[in-house]
């Protein structure tokens, strides 16, 4: 993973920011970084109304509800969605899906002229294994290649200019606190070095 790390709550009114793991020459872009407001909290307090009358209907039509892993992640990338827009991404597609691929991207999101892809972990205790280690080799490939769909919107004399990176954004979901977002900038390269021709 990339040594920088970025940390918020996502408190109203909480002005704490804390800095992980980082590059000591990054500490001064912490200084634009804040905590959501009131906008999440409505989200997340309507979202959570929703999912309960979603669940009441599934279990009227006699349907099981959505497994509490599903429900953990959507929770993390509405957090995700709030905290990237606070710190200035413009975000323009969630959990986009290209057919034949059975993964999706979670978030994708234009940082000045970057195109940023954002992958969302959310947990629910902070483990000793990080939510951001499960972004693995297969992982990463897969995002890859979304990727290289995803830019077939472009026009093919641009597609190849297009500046990518891929970020990891971990949202932490304690009981009885507000979410917490680590945000991992440029977490792996855009092409895999060992898809790299080898020079002998």
């Amino acid at each position: 993973m990339h040594d920088q790390v970025y940390q918020a709550t996502c408190a109203e009114g909480d002005r704490n920011v804390y800095a992980g793991r980082m590059n000591p020459h990054a500490a001064a872009s912490l200084d634009g970084l804040r905590p959501l407001g009131w906008q999440a909290r409505l989200y997340a307090w309507l979202l959570d109304r929703a999912q309960r009358r979603r669940a009441i209907k599934r279990l009227r039509k006699g349907h099981k509800p959505l497994p509490e892993h599903l429900l953990t992640g959507e929770r993390g990338e509405d957090a995700a969605y709030f905290f990237l827009a606070a710190q200035g991404l413009q975000v323009v597609a969630r959990r986009w899906r290209s057919g034949g691929h059975r993964s999706d991207l979670d978030l994708v999101a234009w940082d000045g002229e970057t195109l940023v892809v954002a992958e969302v972990k959310a947990r629910t205790a902070r483990d000793a294994y990080a939510a951001e280690d499960a972004v693995d080799r297969d992982k990463r490939q897969q995002l890859r290649k979304l990727v290289r769909q995803y830019l077939r919107h472009v026009p093919q004399p641009f597609r190849q200019y297009v500046p990518v990176r891929f970020d990891v954004v971990s949202v932490y979901l304690l009981p009885g606190a507000e979410p917490e977002c680590e945000w991992w900038k440029s977490a792996f390269p855009r092409h895999d070095p060992a898809d790299e021709p080898r020079r002998w």
